[in-house]
């Protein structure tokens, strides 16, 4: 089908898909090990965690065995925390390409966070991997695995065209981000589970919208980490974050374009 006959939601698509195959092709085109980057970062910081935890201190969080626990949180985390580093600078770096095409200026974002889905996606064998060598046992709750994907999806894309426009007005918001999301890391059921945080925690833990989605994840070998009321909270933040993101992305796009 030629173009102009396609629908503008079918055009959308096939731009975004586009460009997250442009995205993905220039960081792994001129890398030798490719793929395993996507997973080297991670798989690092997991081994950091679970030397200190579990070899260094007497470990009281989290469920055995640790590194499928730690694997199952950290992964998703690296797709948030790189697509909204991302979209930091979405604008910024493709400022030429932005103002000379009329495709819809949220596929700028939305092909960052479609690409670190796709990573993530990538990984996920990594976690299996290591169920396996560990033992953890695969649940029913695993079917909540892909309900997870779509709320994190939402709430990455709602965060990134709320930052995307703001730094290109206010340039120290990119560093401010990064701190934040620094701060979040260690805010978020991580190393360690929403229950393993004092019970008086445990309401105002789930305002986090990272606590919930990550709970679904977890629950497909740790039964007992499923918390719907974080759950619900997370859906309903994560729709808030899209309808604010769309809402400050659309009246600021005129003023990001005549700025870049």
């Amino acid at each position: 089908m030629r173009p102009e006959q396609r629908t503008p939601i079918a055009r959308y698509r096939h731009s975004l898909w586009l460009l997250t195959q442009r995205d993905l092709r220039v960081r792994y085109s001129t890398s030798v090990l490719g793929y395993f980057w996507s997973i080297l970062d991670p798989l690092v910081m997991a081994g950091i965690y679970w030397f200190v935890f579990t070899q260094v201190f007497d470990r009281s969080a989290g469920s055995d065995p640790y590194i499928v626990f730690l694997l199952a949180a950290l992964l998703p985390w690296m797709w948030f925390n790189g697509a909204v580093s991302d979209c930091t600078r979405a604008f910024l770096r493709e400022a030429k390409l932005i103002r000379s095409t009329r495709i819809p200026r949220t596929i700028w974002v939305n092909r960052l966070v479609l690409s670190k889905g796709i990573e993530f996606l990538a990984s996920i064998p990594v976690l299996v991997l290591f169920a396996l060598l560990y033992g953890a046992e695969l649940n029913v709750d695993a079917v909540f695995f892909p309900l997870a994907i779509v709320i994190q999806a939402i709430l990455t894309a709602g965060v990134g065209l709320l930052v995307a426009p703001l730094v290109v007005f206010f340039r120290d918001l990119e560093r401010a981000v990064k701190l934040i999301l620094r701060f979040l890391f260690y805010a978020s059921p991580i190393i360690y589970g929403t229950s393993d945080l004092p019970p008086e925690l445990h309401f105002w833990a789930a305002f986090n919208p990272l606590s919930g989605i990550f709970s679904l994840y977890r629950a497909a070998f740790f039964p007992e980490q499923l918390d719907w009321f974080a759950v619900g909270i997370s859906v309903i933040m994560s729709l808030v974050f899209l309808g604010l993101g769309l809402l400050v992305f659309r009246r600021t796009e005129r003023a990001v374009l005549k700025e870049i």
